[in-house]
């Protein structure tokens, strides 16, 4: 351990990239999907950057850039190049720095990387040792990201989320902003106990709602409060991208090294034992089970999840392949039983019945033209039955995703009424579907006996709403079925590809690494 203490107010820039890929998906995110925020609007992303933060005194908050988009595709290279230019161009600029708040995701993926955050990493942290100093960086990351030791080495500290869904986003940016203050305060450099353990799951079987996750990530508080502990974080990995740094991991971050490295191999060993325990956050089945079960119900609204077409973890969104399976629904198609489906993306679509108007009947080969792999366009004939015009939104809470607003179109056919976007967007609120208090889009999905949405595990608001609800396990770019999608690159043996790969032996060598 050695002192960088400085005697001087702190020097800490603030900045990132963040996007979660699905290499499985067609679509190619560009920086056009990215918010980018500099200067004072960066700042005022947090609390704890304001003037009576009680870190005002202490530390000058240096803003540089910090991207952040939707989840999709890979990034195009040139668009991932622009970005990480401009952020490490700001890093040398702003002057010698005592640290940074690195705000990330951990699951971008770029063409032509196979470890995107390890290359930007890299250049962040030559960036800020610029000026002959080795400055501190505190990485905030999603639990569904990757740490690979090529990432993790040149960050002095990680933390990662403990809640999914990530109702504690932010907690997690002012815990890794506060853990770096501290330990430039303290003089401190701590040691980093990590471990990578063979698991790769999706997540919702993951979420911390149920067992095992729930303990699993409850016992953090616990091991980071012992004497000789600054953090602990454990990641899940990301599912979706087809790269030998997926999988699971942990960090522990300490002044103990010793016990940092036994903290983080117990915690991988019960991370390890626990992998056959983890199950989908609800009951499941296909497209059409879930449909027929969900209409039989006496429980409304009762929500159904597209989960293989999430934006929100990376699919393309214009599938129109459950759009198929409700219209295939006598009692949906003749209005027996309503229902509204949100969220298909389609821009020719949504300027055709922008040009048609409200009350226009309209035929329309609806969504399959990024993710063509599943059934194509769906060619639909019904009534638009509202417009909205964009408005811009601010962050969401979970994550910060840029939701940039989009132009929507409700269209009805018999019992079911479909909206329409002209680019990916998510519908984990109410707002989402109602839109603002005038000129809103007004659809109110709680009067509606189904509500099927493109998303996994459901959203705090989503899942106050539901009476019941079913996970459809639908095919895309975030296929929860895995052993489907095709995996051949990630290392093997890896859980649940190789199942049996240590039946006959202790397990796989949990030793932790200390960086």
């Amino acid at each position: 351990m050695t002192s960088t203490a400085p005697a001087r107010r702190l020097r800490i820039g603030i900045g990132g990239i963040g996007i979660e890929s699905s290499t499985f998906c067609p679509h190619r995110s560009t920086t056009d999907d990215f918010r980018q925020t500099r200067g004072q609007d960066l700042l005022d992303r947090y609390t704890w950057t304001r003037p009576d933060s009680d870190l005002a005194d202490v530390v000058e908050w240096v803003p540089l850039l910090h991207a952040t988009s939707l989840p999709g595709g890979p990034v195009e290279a040139e668009s991932y190049l622009v970005l990480k230019d401009e952020l490490v161009t700001r890093i040398r600029d702003a002057g010698p720095l005592d640290g940074m708040v690195y705000d990330i995701h951990g699951a971008m993926s770029v063409i032509g990387l196979t470890d995107a955050e390890g290359d930007l990493t890299d250049a962040v942290r030559a960036a800020l040792d610029a000026h002959g100093t080795r400055p501190l960086l505190s990485a905030a990351m999603d639990l569904h990201g990757n740490v690979s030791r090529r990432f993790a080495g040149p960050c002095d500290l990680l933390t990662a989320h403990r809640l999914a869904p990530h109702e504690d986003a932010w907690d997690t940016r002012e815990r890794a902003a506060r853990n770096l203050v501290r330990c430039l305060r303290d003089g401190t450099r701590p040691h980093r106990a990590w471990v990578q353990v063979p698991v790769l799951l999706p997540g919702e079987k993951t979420s911390t709602r149920l067992e095992p996750a729930k303990s699993l990530y409850a016992s953090l508080a616990d091991i980071e409060r012992k004497d000789g502990i600054l953090d602990a974080a454990m990641w899940v990995g990301y599912a979706w991208a087809d790269e030998p740094r997926c999988k699971a991991a942990i960090v522990v971050t300490g002044d103990d090294a010793q016990l940092a490295a036994a903290e983080a191999e117990n915690l991988a060993r019960r991370y390890w034992d626990a992998r056959r325990d983890f199950v989908f956050v609800g009951p499941t089945g296909s497209a059409g089970e879930c449909i027929e079960k969900a209409v039989a119900s006496d429980k409304r609204p009762f929500l159904i999840s597209d989960s293989g077409d999430n934006p929100t973890a990376g699919g393309a969104g214009d599938l129109a392949y459950m759009l198929g399976k409700l219209l295939e629904n006598d009692a949906i198609r003749t209005g027996e039983v309503t229902a509204v489906h949100p969220g298909i993306t389609d821009p020719v679509a949504v300027a055709r019945c922008f040009e048609a108007g409200v009350g226009a009947e309209v035929t329309l080969g609806v969504g399959g033209k990024v993710d063509a792999g599943h059934g194509g366009p769906y060619e639909l004939t019904g009534t638009v039955t509202a417009l909205q015009r964009a408005t811009e939104q601010k962050d969401r809470a979970e994550g910060g995703a840029y939701d940039r607003g989009v132009d929507m179109a409700a269209v009805r056919v018999g019992g079911l009424t479909v909206v329409l976007v002209e680019r990916r967007k998510p519908f984990h609120t109410l707002a989402d579907f109602m839109g603002p208090a005038e000129g809103g889009l007004g659809v109110d999905p709680r009067t509606y006996d189904l509500v099927v949405v493109k998303i996994g595990y459901l959203e705090p608001e989503l899942h106050d709403m539901a009476a019941d609800w079913l996970l459809a396990l639908t095919p895309g770019g975030v296929d929860q079925d895995l052993l489907r999608l095709g995996h051949h690159r990630v290392e093997r043996p890896l859980y649940p590809f190789d199942d049996d790969a240590y039946a006959d032996g202790p397990g796989p060598d949990l030793t932790a690494t200390l960086l």
